[in-house]
């Protein structure tokens, strides 16, 4: 088996700690399309919002207003306004053992390359809050690879941006049934679901995930071991 060359770490609920945050935003993006909390419609968006976490953001809000573009698009864009104003009153904290970890799979020789449902624009507005930005090689989201989560498309573009040469010198960590998707249909050999986000357990594995592990600190000891495909998905 070869080792594991590229690092692919979804962002909120794996490496920085902001559900409450998106959550937020995405309740008042909705609120100001008329659904608001209380009524039935608002529990049905809300429980749309939980069941697609991880996929691109306009795609969320256009399964809650379909065959509505421009509603969808304002609803965006509320979205953003929201989330990229919660960022600059309390910043964004990393995940106990996020930046560790990152720096152990750097030191042993790996490209780091995060991936996102955010747009370009909260992207990069999250990278100019993150401390330790210069630690990844790429940052990606939907526009730049043509298709968001659960497609593979941002793992391949990483892949023939970083130069690797086979998809099974990939692994992947997420929060979300559908980063475990985009990991399985990109080829990455360790796709795994980490508890500190959106996802149950089950909802990783059904997701295909390869591991499930308790936190993004665990990340770096189960993509060095190198032993991928030796050890089943944690049933404890």
């Amino acid at each position: 088996m070869s080792p594991v060359k590229l690092a692919c770490l979804d962002l909120a609920g794996t490496t920085i700690g902001d559900i409450d945050m998106v959550e937020r935003a995405f309740a008042e993006a909705i609120a100001t399309q008329g659904i608001v909390p209380g009524t039935s419609a608002y529990a049905r968006a809300m429980v749309h919002v939980h069941r697609s976490r991880g996929c691109p953001k306009i795609e969320v809000f256009r399964g809650i207003f379909p065959g509505n573009e421009a509603q969808a698009q304002a609803a965006n864009l509320t979205f953003e306004r929201s989330y990229e104003g919660a960022i600059e009153r309390a910043g964004l904290v990393p995940l106990p053992g996020a930046v560790e970890a990152i720096t152990k799979l750097r030191d042993a020789g790996l490209k780091i390359a995060l991936i996102t449902g955010f747009s370009r624009a909260t992207l990069g507005r999250v990278l100019s809050t993150l401390t330790w930005v210069d630690m990844l090689d790429l940052a990606l989201c939907p526009e730049d690879a043509g298709r968001g989560r659960p497609y593979p498309d941002m793992v391949l573009t990483a892949i023939l941006r970083s130069g690797i040469d086979d998809v099974r010198q990939v692994a992947l960590v997420g929060d979300s049934e559908s980063d475990m998707l985009c990991g399985r249909r990109a080829g990455a050999s360790i796709v795994a679901g980490v508890l500190t986000g959106v996802h149950s357990k089950d909802r990783l594995i059904g997701g295909g995930a390869t591991h499930i592990i308790e936190s993004i600190a665990d990340f770096p000891g189960l993509v060095l071991a190198n032993e991928v495909g030796a050890s089943p998905v944690a049933t404890s």
